[in-house]
């Protein structure tokens, strides 16, 4: 069953011209379990240029792959401590050297592994020092190939090279500007600037690639705009920016400054519904949004669909879609 496309697109029109876009659902894969294609809680992924899609399930301590609509590819890692294994993997970002980049939460690391998950190396340790991690979360790659990590408990920003050489920080505890309380998740705009979801706060930051604060929207709350932990954040290469907001159970869409442009989800498990949704990937130029819904065990994906110039009300839209 698919979601009627109303439903979907009435949240991002209002009684004057429109023009743009709207998501409509388009497919899933998974369900709870340890075997392949199954998860136990998903909250990671992210989409290699080939399509490939890689999923961090934090329940069974593994990275799973898939091609872009679901069949399944491969697996790697198991529950550990030694190199290419797990302790809860939350997130994980391809490089521009195809290699693959996981934020190993419990074992406080970051790991790297080729396309079909060979170790090739990883760094960090328990701390607060340069490179030391307590807990990261959020992970992203540079067109430029800087690796940025949000640092959950330490409430900051790292930044390093493809090797793992540590290359600055920024971020501190509070409310302030630049301030984090439990990042969760950071995502790298067209626009050279860093986007990190600021969960604790109920907000989106957007930085410098050096970390020089730029702006912030949101605050706790239901309506657009509004976020009940900001869980994930990602961003298209046409600007448009996507947020998990989990405890809603919805995506919202904004432009690259946070102007509200659209809303879909609900509480649920059927067909564009969620229960907790706790990372997001846009590819194709925003063409395409993978969700991963956590408490359901799944992957939903959504395809854009073009919206002309519409002058009417919402009563009108409503007799068009009857």
């Amino acid at each position: 069953m698919r979601v009627p496309i109303f439903k979907l697109v009435l949240a991002a029109v209002a009684t004057t011209d429109i023009a743009g876009a709207a998501y409509e659902y388009a497919g899933q894969w998974g369900r709870s379990g340890f075997g392949h294609g199954e998860f136990r809680g998903v909250v990671g992924i992210a989409a290699a240029a080939d399509g490939t899609v890689y999923v961090a399930d934090v329940g069974n301590n593994r990275v799973q792959y898939f091609t872009a609509t679901g069949s399944y590819l491969g697996t790697w890692g198991t529950a550990g401590y030694g190199p290419g294994e797990f302790r809860e993997p939350t997130s994980l970002a391809v490089g521009p050297n195809g290699l693959v980049y996981v934020a190993d939460t419990a074992n406080h690391r970051v790991q790297y592994f080729s396309a079909d998950g060979s170790y090739l190396g990883g760094w960090g340790a328990y701390g607060k020092g340069p490179g030391e991690f307590h807990r990261p979360h959020g992970i992203a790659i540079s067109p430029g190939g800087k690796v940025y990590v949000a640092d959950y408990w330490n409430n900051r920003i790292q930044r390093f090279d493809l090797e793992g050489r540590y290359a600055g920080q920024w971020g501190e505890t509070g409310g302030g500007n630049g301030q984090f309380r439990f990042p969760t998740d950071v995502a790298f705009g067209p626009n050279t600037y860093v986007y990190v979801a600021d969960s604790g706060n109920c907000r989106i930051q957007y930085f410098t690639a050096y970390g020089t604060y730029v702006g912030r929207w949101g605050t706790w709350g239901f309506e657009n705009g509004q976020f009940a932990n900001a869980a994930a954040v990602a961003a298209s290469r046409d600007g448009r920016i996507f947020v998990a907001d989990d405890q809603n159970h919805r995506i919202q869409c904004f432009t690259a400054t946070g102007s509200f442009l659209e809303k879909w989800g609900s509480l649920g498990k059927y067909n564009g519904e969620f229960n907790l949704p706790r990372g997001v990937e846009a590819v194709n130029f925003g063409t395409r949004l993978y969700v991963a819904d956590f408490y359901n065990d799944r992957i939903q994906y959504f395809d854009r669909r073009e919206i002309g110039v519409v002058p009417c009300s919402l009563g009108r839209l409503r007799a068009l879609y009857r």
